[in-house]
């Protein structure tokens, strides 16, 4: 029978001398091998030979990938899962994660810098109405980012969510490039919300009261907001942002005694450092104010104002979509968006309904006072906590809208089970809007 092997008939003398000559002279003996290891060695280069192939195409498909997206602006990826998460937890600790709604049939009207119609998020929102009171301009557009930041708090879609992307969606730019506006320009916003039929106006900026504020005040931007407060129209406005270095009171027109207020909180549920306090007890200098009762002491609610997710404008030089903030800023969009969902649940509340009008924003605030959730031993309102944070399921339930919140077993109500610390360590892209610490209707000296 044939012997079927590596080498050949000749090939067993050449070892067997090159064995020989290894022991007599210290020649190597040649690697012959064997026929597996050939075949083995083989297979190992075209496995090798097709990984660095796929490596190579793979690059290659991303670096085009990135190419063609920078050139078709088109969006790839999403939020970091630290602000989705962040998100969540606001979600629940203001109980929008087990109420049924998105504002369907309100109308929202927002004063800010704009709004950055092109961002990945916004693509899908209409705007009602637009108004440039700065440059005049028929388009909207943002260039200094805090006005997208604030309407994607109400009403982004797909990658964040918004508190409530179903509102008729008003914008007002009075915020100018530099992060200021005059009141006569943020006046005129104002009422251009109250003729273009709004029922919530979200101002998320503030600066000094005006003289007599509070019994007669000489504020233009004061008179109106008090105007747009008599037409049924309800006014979320921010508390400020100088808790750590407090002046005294909320600013103005979180000051006028209709609004609704907005302090801030962190995921924990404790009050945010920068929250500016109320000053509730009157005063006489440097600016006459008089004692304010309840249910209009100041701030009246506190929201979600530390590390809040919020949409990135394009063109600000960062080359994110989306970040975080902090102030009473996004808080009060926060609450705008919550009051959309409450409203849209009870129409007889909204401006032109069979319960609407003053009364109507004066029986909001009562509720609101009633059913926040207060901290840990407050059982009446506190200059920094406000009546407590605004839980827009608790609001629901008191108004009657039992139906549209979602009762579960395992929902707490308590603010303490939200804001884990171990999220404190996750990293999002720290990437914030382009505002400065108070987004004043006066720049601030």
């Amino acid at each position: 029978m044939e012997e079927r092997g590596w080498w050949g008939g000749d090939d067993v003398s050449e070892v067997a001398d090159a064995f020989d000559a290894e022991h007599s002279e210290g020649v190597p003996v040649p690697d012959y091998g064997s026929e597996e290891d050939g075949v083995g060695n083989g297979a190992l280069g075209i496995v090798i030979g097709a990984s660095a192939a796929i490596i190579v195409l793979l690059s290659v498909a991303v670096v085009m990938l990135w190419v063609w997206a920078e050139v078709e602006d088109v969006n790839i990826g999403g939020p970091p899962s630290a602000l989705l998460t962040w998100e969540d937890e606001y979600r629940g600790i203001t109980g929008l994660d087990v109420v049924q709604g998105d504002g369907t049939g309100v109308t929202l009207c927002i004063v800010d810098s704009g709004i950055d119609m092109g961002h990945p998020d916004l693509e899908d929102i209409e705007l009602t109405g637009w108004l440039d009171a700065i440059d005049g301009a028929t388009q909207p557009y943002d260039d200094e980012g805090h006005g997208t930041a604030m309407a994607g708090i109400i009403v982004a879609r797909d990658g964040l969510q918004g508190n409530a992307p179903g509102v008729s969606l008003l914008v007002a730019k009075a915020i100018g490039e530099g992060g200021t506006g005059d009141d006569e320009q943020i006046s005129e916003a104002v009422d251009w919300c109250v003729d273009n039929q709004a029922d919530i106006i979200s101002l998320s900026l503030g600066g000094d009261q005006g003289f007599g504020s509070g019994f007669l005040s000489s504020d233009a931007l004061e008179e109106s907001v008090e105007d747009a407060i008599g037409e049924g129209v309800f006014v979320v406005a921010a508390a400020g942002n100088d808790g750590e270095d407090d002046d005294g009171d909320v600013e103005s027109p979180g000051s006028v005694e209709d609004v609704i207020c907005v302090g801030g909180i962190t995921r924990t549920g404790s009050i945010w450092t920068g929250s500016s306090e109320g000053d509730n007890n009157g005063r006489i200098w440097p600016n006459p104010i008089l004692p304010r009762d309840d249910p209009d002491k100041k701030p009246e609610v506190v929201a979600p104002a530390h590390e809040v997710p919020v949409l990135m404008a394009g063109g600000m030089g960062n080359g994110a979509w989306w970040g975080w903030s902090s102030g009473t800023s996004a808080a009060t969009a926060w609450v705008s968006g919550a009051l959309a969902i409450a409203l849209e649940a009870n129409p007889e509340m909204q401006r032109e309904g069979d319960s609407g009008g003053a009364s109507a924003v004066a029986q909001m605030k009562s509720v609101i006072m009633q059913n926040s959730q207060m901290q840990e031993g407050q059982s009446e309102h506190d200059n920094h906590y406000g009546y407590g944070i605004l839980r827009v399921d608790l609001l629901m339930q008191a108004l009657g809208n039992e139906s549209a919140v979602i009762v579960s077993d395992d929902h707490e109500v308590s603010p303490s089970d939200f804001g884990r610390a171990i999220f404190d360590e996750l990293q999002a892209r720290r990437s914030t809007a382009s505002v400065p610490p108070v987004n004043s209707t006066k720049p601030k000296e």
